[in-house]
């Protein structure tokens, strides 16, 4: 029988080939570890205790009309570098629309997702540009990607899917994974699941911009209907609640029933301790 040492056993296993999934990173309706937060003007980005989808706390973005205010009306974690062209990942979220949301006028749009590059050095019109996006319209929510060049702004195409991409009802949680193949030419592809639900499949297109700058991910309330097309409606405040943000390798790592904080922690640390072998 051969035996073999502890240093010689470790050495074999870390050979091995890998399978497990690669969550690279996660939040739990928390503001620690998030780059930054927009809130622009009277909107706020606070953790609360309730409602939460799962876990102690979640984010609860909020916008404030003000007839005498002309800027944008952002309120928005943000994660940088959540991709550059070339890479593939899934994204999820879940999130929750206040109780008493107000859908009519169906023509007022609130993203509730984006992904966001800053290209103020190129001397852009656009400093900020967007390319995917998620939003709702009345309640559908939308989805598109963007791809051309970010500069002049009219070299960009923006590619809306004419796909409703699900139904959002007020006062309940939503869940939305979303995969994607970030790629300037024909062989990209983007997905996007609703509610666990696969409602969106398109392969062979362009899914970003040809530029290699690294593009955030923010999930947040942004009402750009408020500045692009004028206030409408009667409900002024507008709530947003968000939990189980992340982003990995596999459906399982972003979707927002497909893992939990202790999860999350043990896959770090497990990481590290492999990491620690190595070095030995």
């Amino acid at each position: 029988m051969v035996r073999l040492s502890i240093p010689h056993a470790l050495l074999i296993l870390l050979a091995l080939p890998i399978t497990r999934a690669t969550q690279s990173w996660h939040n739990t309706g928390t503001k620690s570890g998030w780059t930054s937060f927009t809130h622009e003007h009277l909107g706020t980005v606070d953790e609360v205790r309730d409602p939460t989808y799962r876990g102690a706390t979640s984010l609860r973005m909020t916008q404030i009309h003000d007839p005498t205010y002309t800027g944008r009306y952002h309120s928005e974690a943000v994660r940088a570098a959540a991709y550059r062209l070339g890479d593939s990942a899934f994204y999820g979220f879940a999130f929750r629309l206040a109780a008493d949301w107000q859908f009519a006028p169906a023509r007022q749009s609130f993203t509730l997702a984006q992904f966001i590059a800053d290209f103020a050095d190129r001397g852009c019109a656009e400093t900020w540009m967007p390319g995917a996006m998620l939003w709702l319209e009345g309640a559908r929510l939308q989805a598109r990607v963007k791809h051309g060049d970010a500069c002049p702004v009219d070299a960009q195409v923006t590619t809306h899917f004419s796909d409703v991409v699900g139904e959002v009802a007020a006062g309940e949680w939503h869940r939305v994974v979303v995969q994607a193949r970030w790629r300037s030419g024909g062989d990209g592809f983007f997905k996007l699941w609703f509610d666990g639900e696969k409602v969106l499949e398109r392969y062979d297109i362009p899914t970003t911009v040809a530029d290699p700058r690294p593009f955030q991910f923010r999930v947040g309330l942004y009402a750009n209907g408020w500045h692009d097309r004028g206030y409408e409606g009667t409900q002024g405040t507008r709530q947003v609640w968000y939990d189980q943000i992340a982003a990995g390798s596999t459906f399982k790592d972003a979707d927002p029933d497909g893992w939990s904080a202790d999860e999350a922690k043990r896959g770090v640390a497990e990481k590290a301790g492999c990491a620690t072998l190595a070095r030995q």
